[in-house]
């Protein structure tokens, strides 16, 4: 085999493609800026030309993502999942054995026609629920349950953004091909459905049989009608729920300090409530100040209140006088919000928002990797997806916190479904999509944004709220990276890695070059965004298939599927966002995932042959 040269372009491909690696793994600025950089980058050096430079935006993946995003988010806001959870109760029972595997492939279906990563915010709320009810462990759910919301979004071709990229992927290719060389078909909606099954069976299996063992034990969490106990929050987050009044003394050096002055002393307790000049004030504003007579609402042990009071000159009350009605605990309590993919939160520092103002919401403390943070350095942390919030406020607001869809309720706040009536429209909607993909030739982007548009007419969510629904993270980075598959096909440079990988493999059995793709999909997943690697990958795929006499759709499917593959570290969105709420360490996503890593390679590695 003949290695074609290295030309000028593939010299700057390869520098771009070093960059785009490097950025995703490092994330020394945001992977959405860095996608915007790449894509300038190809323009200015001219590699892709104007025509095609902004064709990502506008493309089939990029458009059905936004309209998958707005379709779960419509599902959401009617309530159908607390239906769903109601329905896994009744028909799992309540032990570990039963419940796992129904809730598990639950999620794993619905993955299957909405973002994995969707499926799993909406269903942790849900899973809270759940532990509450069958008195489990939520640790020894949530693993299980995210790991199958991976799985399943292989069952359809709309239940991953790698899988929905695949098809654009495919027909870029098409257009590069050698001459003589037949195109590659693209791919139905159904017909990775039985590489899914087979994936996400095997995963449920794993957890019964060997999983379940290698999950953290715990003790079991006592709830109390269906909330996290004090007990949880003060074995977990050693904050003590007990609410006390004090007196602001006139000699009390607290007289003239604003509240944020207190929030940054990590000794001194929360302060949730202020009543001064005749007003009550539930999370008062960091601003507010403090002045003599004042009477605050101060959340803490009984030690804590002692010390406190002693230190800065407070009278304690024996009991709730002005704050009796706000701290009613089915007005008021506490619960843990975690922060979902899209978030505005993501990157930033907690100190630039004013959730006191906003959302009359208390931030107590900031859980991330089993590590607690509180005072002047939860305020300066810089915020990822999966940190836990641990909140005070009424429930309404706490509620109207989660609506925002940039963090998603953990603890099981009582709640009204938000809108209950749009039920029906909803699924109508929802199947409406769906049936519109598998019985017409209508563009997969155009069948999914019929459903998404017949949500928004008839009142399931607003306007406002299908633009919160979409992750516009992922949007950019998708439609910026677009371009650079492209580049790397039209100036040969796939080819060239390609032939290079071959010469180095030797002459091997196709199945050496299949399981070599797999695990390079699988490790770059673990470091870089799924889409990205993608992107990277797929064209290497299909140019070493047409080296090597292999079926190039096929091989561009293994790397497609493999982009799921990951397990062994907590990089995938879904597995940051169980990480806080389920109480999980690095280690044990490395012990549970190595094994499900193995089974996932041969299970799919196993089936993509026998189809194809």
């Amino acid at each position: 085999m003949e290695i074609i040269p290295l030309t000028n372009e593939m010299v700057m491909i390869l520098a771009i493609l070093a960059y785009t690696v490097l950025m995703f793994v490092t994330e020394v600025i945001r992977i959405d800026v860095a996608a915007v950089l790449i894509l300038v980058m190809l323009g200015l050096t001219g590699l892709v030309p104007e025509s095609q430079l902004f064709s990502g935006f506008a493309s089939n993946a990029v458009i059905s993502i936004i309209a998958v995003m707005i379709l779960g988010a419509g599902l959401d806001r009617t309530g159908v999942m607390g239906a769903v959870a109601q329905f896994i109760l009744k028909i799992g029972g309540k032990t570990e054995k039963t419940v796992m595997p129904v809730v598990s492939s639950t999620v794993g279906v619905i993955s299957g026609f909405m973002q994995n990563v969707g499926a799993t915010a909406l269903f942790l709320p849900v899973m809270s629920k759940i532990a509450s009810s069958a008195k489990i462990p939520i640790s020894k759910l949530l693993m299980p349950m995210g790991f199958c919301a991976i799985l399943g979004g292989t069952v359809t071709m709309v239940g991953s953004s790698p899988l929905i990229l695949l098809n654009d992927l495919i027909e870029t290719s098409n257009q590069s091909l050698p001459s003589g060389t037949d195109t590659m078909d693209t791919f139905g909606l159904f017909s990775v459905t039985p590489i899914g099954l087979a994936l996400l069976l095997s995963g449920i299996i794993y957890f019964l049989v060997l999983g379940r063992f290698l999950l953290p034990k715990e003790k079991a969490v006592k709830h109390v009608n269906n909330h996290r106990s004090d007990a949880y929050f003060r074995e977990n987050y050693n904050i003590d729920k007990n609410i006390t009044e004090m007196i602001v003394n006139k000699d009390s050096p607290l007289v003239g300090k604003m509240i944020k002055e207190l929030e940054f002393d990590p000794h001194i307790p929360p302060v949730v409530a202020l009543f001064s000049d005749g007003e009550s004030t539930l999370a008062p504003p960091r601003d507010r100040f403090i002045w003599n007579g004042a009477t605050l609402g101060v959340m803490g042990s009984p030690d804590e209140i002692k010390r406190f009071a002693e230190e800065f000159n407070l009278t304690v009350l024996p009991k709730l006088r002005h704050f009796k009605t706000s701290f009613n605990p089915s007005i008021s309590g506490v619960s843990e919000a975690v922060i979902i993919p899209g978030s505005r939160y993501l990157g930033t520092k907690l100190s630039e928002y004013h959730f006191r103002k906003e959302y009359a919401i208390t931030i107590l403390a900031v859980s991330r990797n089993n590590k607690l943070y509180t005072g002047e350095a939860m305020y300066d942390l810089e915020l990822q997806l999966g940190d836990t919030f641990i909140i005070h406020g009424r429930w309404n607001d706490q509620m109207g916190l989660s609506r925002s869809r940039n963090l998603t309720l953990v603890s099981d706040a009582p709640s009204e479904q938000q809108r209950p009536q749009k039920i029906p429209f909803a699924i109508l909607f929802f199947a409406l999509s769906l049936s519109l993909v598998i019985f017409t030739n209508m563009q997969l982007s155009l069948a999914l944004l019929t459903g998404a548009v017949g949500m928004i007419i008839f009142g399931v969510l607003n306007m406002d709220e299908a633009y919160r629904a979409v992750s516009w993270k992922t949007v950019f980075m998708l439609a910026c990276l677009i371009p650079l598959g492209f580049a790397m096909e039209q100036t040969g440079t796939a080819v060239w890695i390609a032939q290079n990988t071959i010469a180095g493999l030797g002459d091997v059995p196709q199945i050496v070059y299949q399981l070599t793709l797999a695990i390079l999909a699988t490790i770059f997943s673990l470091v870089m965004s799924n889409v990205g690697a993608t992107v990277l990958l797929v064209p290497l795929a299909i140019n070493m298939a047409l080296e090597t006499g292999g079926n190039p759709a096929m091989y561009a499917l293994i790397v497609a599927i493999s982009t799921s593959n990951a397990f062994i570290l907590p990089t995938h969105q879904v597995s940051a966002l169980i990480m806080g709420p389920g109480g999980y360490a690095v280690r044990d996503f490395i012990k549970v995932g190595f094994f499900m890593t193995l089974l996932f390679l041969g299970v799919s590695l196993t089936v993509i042959n026998q189809l194809f």
